[in-house]
């Protein structure tokens, strides 16, 4: 199937991919709800089509701290993706950079802080606050050192949402000897992910925070790991430690409520990326793009306000610039990308979701992308 939308990468993906990797792409938590409230309430959204304009010329382009965004889009943190391509973060880093937009790694990414900057552009950094640390003060240290421009910090993590796919098809609570031998029949009956991945794709250990599970021999190790390191203690004030270390730009990715978003302001972030974990936490939550308009107008004029969740086209991207994102992050997009195919497969999503903005901007009558607003919507619908 030649794919012509981020469906057709999701459905090749599924092909592709042993079902344990592909269900903890695809799901969310719980009953999954919220996951599809995401990508139904963008649905939703009608867009106001205008014509007879001449829109000879488009600008897409946006400037975030500093960086300048060929288009509003970046590559979301999505963890473990080296298991979806080989060496699958530095794959997804090599197209966002030649795209001419961000990507930003994953704590949890199979290739390590060092190794993806070294591939070229230097990605944003995504963290959890670790309850180990001194092991969080030297990840810093180690991006900072890499060059990495932007701190992602999740904040909607104190505990992992119950994510039932994950453990109907074992990828997690599988163990002992069954589990050995479900993973390894998965394994097998992907021969093509078998020799890309799992054979030319090694080491599959979780790259930047390795060296904290230097016994880490499965999944279940390193995810035991990381719920270890969860910490149900973090408040606003804990971002003075992140500040000891890390002095460039820190955004606060997972804010849904618009008091969230002013405590922001407050402990001195430079913005938020409006998100409910991709519907991997709460589920039942409002979607991301229906929370996103009272989190603009409490603090879309102090800090930069993003959209996750939900995207799956350019013109979900013009939708949420109408409601007032500066730009959005695309996760499972690139991942289901990476599976169908690695880099050249993400190239060309990130293509069509450029060909699919500049035809939502053509038509209803936006030149330049970061001047769009919330006109560009029909409510009458």
């Amino acid at each position: 199937m030649k794919p012509a939308s981020v469906n057709d990468y999701r459905e090749l993906a599924r092909r592709r991919l042993p079902k344990m990797f592909f269900e903890y792409i695809d799901g969310g938590s719980y009953a999954e709800v919220t996951l599809g409230r995401n990508v139904s309430d963008l649905e939703a959204l009608a867009l106001r089509q205008r014509v007879m304009r001449d829109m000879t010329s488009l600008d897409m382009s946006v400037e975030v701290f500093g960086q300048k965004m060929t288009m509003p889009l970046g590559l979301a943190p999505v963890g473990m993706a080296g298991m979806y391509g080989r060496r699958g973060e530095v794959q997804a880093a090599k197209a966002a950079a030649e795209a001419g937009v961000p990507f930003c790694l994953s704590t949890v990414g199979v290739c390590s802080i060092e190794e993806v900057a070294a591939a070229g552009t230097p990605p944003w950094f995504q963290l959890y606050m670790l309850k180990d640390r001194g092991y969080m003060r030297e990840l810093l240290a180690r991006a900072k050192d890499a060059g990495c421009p932007v701190l992602v910090f999740t904040v909607d993590l104190p505990i992992p949402g119950a994510r039932y796919r994950d453990v109907r098809s074992g990828f997690t609570g599988s163990s002992g000897v069954s589990g050995a031998l479900n993973t390894a029949w998965q394994g097998i009956s992907h021969p093509e992910w078998t020799w890309d991945v799992w054979l030319n794709g090694r080491p599959h250990t979780l790259g930047s925070v390795s060296g904290a599970i230097p016994q880490g021999r499965s999944v279940t190790d390193f995810l035991s790991w990381i719920a270890r390191n969860f910490d149900r203690s973090v408040t606003w004030a804990d971002l003075d430690f992140v500040r000891q270390v890390w002095d460039g730009p820190i955004v606060i990715k997972g804010v849904l409520d618009p008091e969230d978003a002013r405590d922001a302001v407050k402990a001195g972030a430079q913005g938020v990326v409006v998100s409910n974990h991709g519907g991997r936490q709460l589920d039942g939550v409002r979607s991301s793009v229906s929370a996103l308009p009272a989190v603009v107008d409490a603090v879309g004029g102090d800090l930069e306000v993003f959209l996750d969740g939900g995207v799956r086209s350019g013109l979900d991207v013009l939708k949420a610039l109408s409601l007032g994102a500066k730009a959005c992050f695309v996760g499972r997009a690139w991942a289901y990308a990476l599976g169908a195919g690695g880099q050249p497969m993400i190239s060309k999503m990130l293509g069509t979701m450029r060909a699919e903005l500049a035809t939502a901007m053509i038509l209803t009558g936006c030149k330049v992308a970061r001047d769009a607003e919330k006109s560009l919507l029909d409510v009458a619908s």
